[in-house]
């Protein structure tokens, strides 16, 4: 029984993301110097991915 075209390897189909998890955002902001130590991780401000 062969796979269907949909289930393949995600690996291949490596689109821009525009969302990013909690984690990335942090450490954006990090990078940015937006990001103190101590700062809330919750309602975060809003991130561009980085180009």
């Amino acid at each position: 029984m062969s796979q269907h075209r949909s289930l393949r390897s995600a690996g291949t189909t490596t689109a821009k993301r525009n969302v990013l998890k909690r984690f990335e955002r942090v450490a954006l902001l990090k990078s940015r110097t937006q990001w103190k130590d101590g700062d809330r991780v919750t309602g975060l401000r809003k991130t561009r991915p980085a180009e």
